[in-house]
């Protein structure tokens, strides 16, 4: 285990590792800290070549001590798409498509919920908690199961079917609720003492930021080992921005690639947009959206508990954030459709409108190298078309 550490993303505080944790007594998400240099010494770009196609060709900067608490459904290593049709037509000269539909579970919460539940396993949790939107609850029933652990997930009603029949026949108890993903978090904070839940919500455990770090490692693998220009994210919870960034600066520090980044896109839907609106306010937090809609249900998220860090790497990055329309993106689901052959989620295909915008603005140039993500399959989204 190359783990040294455990220290709190506001205030430094260090904690032990290897233990089961939250969040830091300030109420703001734990981070993992490595010994890179002794990570290093086997972790190469070289020794990469060999290794298994999964994100755990990373593990030496994963958390796991033991590889029987290793669990895997083949997760990682998804397509990097280049998206020449739907670049001619943009006008975009190097356009790219990270498709993490091609995950297990369908989406990108795959990766978090491999490292998430493979460390609660580890650690000795046996029931394990969360509310969800759609994705990450499929993703947390079905490495559960895997586990031959207990999932307790509380999802709103109007959550897309596909998810929440996954869920079911994954074997996870599920409680459908009247609200937001926010309201299920609060029945969740509430019952996990006395359930014995430990919960496993976005930012409050520290391990499913790093399964999605592994996004940046394999964004700066395939591109040998240079960054793209700008990455467009659709942006709810944040845990994938905030990874990627968290990966950028572990291979600086272990001399794989060098200071510079990409400018980070964060992509929102109008009716829930509390990024967009902090950064533009200048905010170093959002505010709590009130009576939040959008078809896309991963962007459905009112606040997020790791906004004040997705706002400063935005601003890090020399980034941005936008939002679009519903009807954008449930218009671009076909654009990207017909163009590219790949059937996206809308949370994905938002960042489509969202980058016509910034190159109508001068704030994407057409010869630069850009990287949308599509961060789950339609097929996951049938009732909203």
């Amino acid at each position: 285990m190359n783990v040294t550490h455990l220290y709190c993303s506001s205030c430094g505080k260090e904690h032990e590792p290897h233990r089961l944790y939250n969040l830091c007594e300030c109420g703001k998400p734990l981070m993992v800290a490595y010994d890179l240099k002794r990570a290093g010494a086997t972790l190469t770009r070289e020794s990469l070549a060999g290794r298994e196609p999964t994100l755990w060709r990373y593990r030496e900067v994963l958390p796991i001590t033991d590889d029987d608490n290793r669990l895997s459904l083949g997760e990682g290593m998804t397509p990097l798409v280049e998206a020449k049709r739907l670049g001619e037509q943009l006008g975009i000269e190097n356009l790219y498509i990270k498709d993490e539909s091609l995950n297990p579970t369908g989406s990108f919460k795959a990766r978090g919920m491999a490292v998430a539940v493979s460390m609660a396993k580890e650690l000795g949790a046996r029931r394990l908690a969360v509310p969800s939107a759609g994705n990450a609850a499929g993703a947390l029933a079905a490495y559960a199961a895997r586990a031959g652990m207990e999932a307790f997930i509380f999802m709103p009603k109007d959550s897309p079917q596909a998810n929440i029949i996954e869920c079911r026949q994954t074997g996870a108890n599920v409680t459908l609720i009247d609200g937001l993903i926010t309201d299920c978090g609060r029945i969740v904070a509430e019952r996990k003492d006395g359930e014995g839940w430990f919960d496993v919500s976005t930012l409050k455990e520290p391990y499913r930021v790093e399964g999605k770090k592994t996004m940046g490692y394999e964004l700066a693998e395939r591109f040998d080992w240079e960054l793209p220009d700008a990455i467009l994210y659709p942006t709810g919870g944040g845990t994938g921005l905030i990874g990627m960034w968290k990966a950028f600066d572990e291979m600086e520090r272990m001399g794989w690639i060098d200071s510079r980044r990409p400018r980070m896109i964060t992509v929102q839907a109008e009716g829930c947009a509390p990024i967009v609106r902090a950064f533009a306010a200048g905010e170093s937090e959002g505010a709590e959206i009130t009576n939040a809609h959008t078809i896309a249900a991963g962007l459905r998220v009112p606040r997020a508990i790791g906004d004040f860090l997705m706002l400063d790497i935005l601003r890090k990055s020399g980034g941005t954030a936008v939002s679009v329309s519903d009807d954008e993106l449930l218009a671009a689901v076909g654009e990207i459709g017909a163009a590219e052959g790949i059937f996206p989620a809308p949370e994905g295909a938002a960042c489509l409108p969202a980058l016509k915008r910034l190159i109508e603005r001068g704030e994407v140039r057409r010869d630069e190298r850009v990287v949308l993500f599509n961060t789950g399959s339609g097929l996951k989204y049938l009732d909203a078309f």
